[in-house]
């Protein structure tokens, strides 16, 4: 059931979740997706189903109502969900799933876990991760949005945009200035939920690619909640931040490596079926040497970012230890370096198609536009260069 012919981190209790998890994305999925992409959002019923099968909580503890597995059930889902053919129906499941909750689950009072946690889990609340803003996007710490304390409130007031889920949130895991004159040092994590008075979407964003997924712009006006929806330490949100976006690149590279392998064996299959000059076009030595070596970039790219998640699964669940520098090393290599490869697959399996790659009818116009984001989201490609460089001392 794994996804590789070499030795694996997965368990039998891994190949039965892949199992669940494919069956929802090729069963309950992939026939709506066309449908889903053209509304350019999906309904809130695929967040409650995918909590009810477990796919929304599987790596979280079983105390706020996770399956208390490993990080490898996240790189699973990650891995099947794209099966469902349109990515931005995986991003949105994802950014619940491993991009939203995690800081919550490290940082939360039994109480915030209550209230947020074990309802995302479940599927019941959809939630949001409220980073970028119209001036600040991989450069967090230049985020302009306020949190001043006022008796036991905090009053936002600010924007944050390319909010993934932001027109169906329930709730926003929100990165604040609370002290602006701190620099760095001054940020801090809300919880901030969305029926409050001040909170509106102010635009929904139309994208290149990922229609499926709703993406915001959000705006908070005067907007006030407890302080007890603060999470963990003020001021020490940029920290926390750095933590918890290494799992979010995992799962994109994880995630955007499956779509670019569905990519090549689906071009295979189409180049040996499709006559060219009198033969098959698989046959013609050009793409023979094409193919090739974009599956052994593939094989590249996927054995390093599987080294940097055994980093990443050795440190968060095994030592349950702070992420290290090498790991981010590893996490940040993986990010930029999938991102270029997962790109080159996709432009060469639409040029593989010709003029069909180039109409919307056929999967791999979507598969192209879905991936480019890549190299953007979670951290531009450049940005992850130059975080490695300074890690390595360049």
């Amino acid at each position: 059931m794994t996804t590789t012919p070499y030795s694996t981190p997965y368990a039998e209790e891994h190949d039965l979740f892949r199992k669940t998890v494919r069956d929802f994305a090729e069963k309950e999925l992939a026939p709506h997706v066309d449908e889903w992409e053209e509304a350019k959002i999906f309904p809130r019923s695929v967040f409650e189903r995918a909590g009810e099968l477990g796919i929304l909580g599987a790596h979280y503890s079983e105390d706020v109502g996770g399956a208390g597995g490993d990080f490898w059930f996240a790189v699973v889902a990650s891995e099947e969900l794209p099966r469902c053919n349109a990515a931005g129906v995986t991003m949105g499941l994802l950014v619940q799933a491993a991009m939203a909750t995690p800081a919550i689950a490290d940082l939360a009072t039994d109480e915030q876990k209550k209230e947020f946690l074990e309802p995302a889990i479940r599927g019941e609340k959809i939630a949001a991760l409220g980073v970028s803003e119209p001036g600040a996007g991989s450069d967090v710490a230049g985020l302009r949005t306020t949190a001043i304390v006022d008796g036991d409130d905090y009053v936002i007031n600010g924007s944050k945009t390319y909010i993934t889920n932001g027109t169906q949130a329930d709730f926003v895991t929100l990165m604040v200035k609370t002290n602006p004159d701190a620099g760095h040092n001054g940020i801090s994590i809300l919880l901030c939920p969305t029926d409050v008075k001040g909170f509106a979407v102010s635009k929904k964003l139309e994208k290149l690619g990922n229609w499926s997924s709703d993406t915001a712009e959000l705006f908070f006006e005067d907007v006030r909640i407890p302080r007890r929806y603060l999470l963990g330490k003020e001021g020490m949100g940029f920290m926390y931040l750095m933590q918890n976006f290494q799992s979010e690149r995992v799962v994109g590279c994880t995630s955007g490596l499956a779509g670019a392998k569905m990519a090549l064996d689906r071009s295979v299959q189409w180049g040996r079926e499709r006559q060219a000059f009198g033969k098959p076009l698989i046959k013609r030595e050009y793409w023979q040497q094409k193919l090739v070596d974009l599956y052994a970039k593939y094989e590249a790219a996927h054995a390093l970012t599987y080294r940097a998640a055994e980093a990443y699964n050795n440190e968060k669940h095994v030592k349950k230890s702070p992420i290290s520098m090498e790991t981010t090393r590893l996490i940040s290599m993986a990010k930029a370096y999938v991102g270029d490869v997962t790109g080159e697959i996709m432009d060469e399996c639409l040029q593989f198609h010709g003029g069909m790659g180039y109409l919307e009818e056929l999967w791999v116009a979507r598969a192209w536009r879905d991936a480019r984001l890549l190299r953007i989201g979670g951290g531009t490609t450049e940005v992850m260069r130059y975080a490695t460089a300074r890690i390595m001392g360049f």
